[in-house]
Formats: structure tokens, sequence, C-alpha cells
């Protein structure tokens, strides 16, 4: 289940959810992030998990066949339906990404924009499995997030008894927020994923990293683990 402080936030947060993106200093980083994600969604049915206002859903759309956007806030949602977004059909959906019961249909892709380091690292592994239980074997999963920087990533707060790590962050409605936000090493990402990852890359940025995995069809996991699902995946091979 989808935090709900974290919900909260992000709901409050929704007008001025761009803005973290014109830092000065992270434009190069930011080019560099739309120029991969563009690449990286070439020719795929993409499953963008907490699309936010669909800031990132503008590039991937460029190159992608098809792309549902998932988000649990409506007031993101609001914005990012009023995005234009090309030929590229893009569907916007309300959902729970730790669900994603009514996310249905074929995807070969998924997408994770700065969702990664907001879930718990006990319940990762669940999150994982969820997902890839949408999506087709050899499906490309995109990912990328924040690195730690001192002096322009929003200080540590605290770190909780499970590894996880908090931010304290501010909105101009003058009210406070503790947000969990991890920040994996590559070491850490490539462990999770290499179980069931038939190939993947890490890219380290200055103030962001980028990954690519493949998955790998593994019986006992089951990816698209619905029986009509499966069949879709097989005919559209």
């Amino acid at each position: 289940m989808t935090n709900p402080t974290m919900t909260r936030y992000y709901a409050r947060r929704a007008t001025e959810y761009e803005r973290i993106y014109l830092k000065p200093e992270r434009q190069t980083d930011i080019t560099a992030l739309q120029s991969k994600i563009v690449k990286a969604s070439t020719g795929l049915n993409l499953l963008e998990i907490a699309c936010g206002t669909g800031y990132w859903t503008q590039f991937a759309c460029r190159t992608a066949k098809s792309i549902l956007a998932t988000d649990f806030n409506e007031e993101v949602l609001s914005i990012a339906r009023k995005k234009e977004y090309g030929a590229c059909p893009v569907t916007f959906l309300k959902a729970d990404a730790y669900v994603l019961d009514e996310a249905t249909g074929f995807f070969s892709g998924a997408l994770l924009g700065f969702w990664w380091s907001h879930v718990p690292r006990s319940i990762l592994g669940n999150f994982l499995h969820t997902l890839h239980s949408k999506l087709c074997w050899g499906a490309r999963i995109i990912v990328f997030d924040n690195q730690y920087v001192e002096g322009s990533s929003t200080p540590i707060s605290r770190t909780d008894t499970g590894g996880n790590t908090y931010q304290v962050r501010s909105l101009s409605d003058g009210s406070t927020h503790e947000v969990l936000k991890n920040f994996p090493t590559q070491h850490e990402f490539v462990e999770r994923i290499v179980p069931f990852s038939e190939s993947y890359g890490f890219t380290e940025l200055d103030y962001y990293w980028f990954a690519e995995y493949t998955l790998k069809e593994d019986t006992e996991r089951g990816a698209a683990a619905d029986a009509d699902q499966r069949r879709l995946c097989k005919r559209r091979k």
C-alpha cells in the first residue's frame, strides 16, 4: 500500500513538482537523462510507475509505441493529462504502485523515474515482483533516480532501523514533510535485479543515475502471470 504521508506530500507539491528540474547545476545531467530515456524507450509499450506530472513521460513518448502512465495522486495526474504527447498513445491511470491491479495490457517495458528511492527497502522485492508480473519476458525496465550530492541534495535527516533514509522537505505553502528517500549504490541496485535480469547497464551522472535491465524468463516467478496476459505477450513478440 502506498505510504499515505508520501501521498499527501506529493499531492500538495503538485503545482511546484517540476521546479526541482530547474536547478542550474543539474542542467547537463537533465539533458543527458532526457536523451537516455528517449533512446531506451524506442519501440516499447511502456508501463510507467509514479509518472507525476508527466514530465518524463514527455520524453519517453517520443519513441515509445504506447504508454500507460500511473500515479496514486489525482492532483499530479490532472496536470499530466494537460501535456502534449504527440502521436504516441498515452493513457493515465490512478493506481497504487504496490498493487497495479488495474494496469492491464501488453507491456514490453517499464519506466520508473524517481520512484525506486521512495520504496522502503523491506518491500522493494515485493514491489519488483508485482511490477514484473505485469511485463512480458524480455521486457526492458528503465530506472533513473537521484545521487546524493552534498550542497545540492536536501540533507538526510535520519536513518531508520531498516536502513531507510529520510529528508525533511519544505513547500511554498510553508509546510514541512518528512519524506523517505534512499540513495542506493550501483552495487545495491545490481544485487536487487541480477536474479531476474538477462542483462543490465548502470550509468552514474553527477546528480542522477540511470539504469536498464532486461527481464529474463523465470517460471517460478512468472512474469505476466495471468494466463490471458501471457498469451497476449507471446502473440505480440
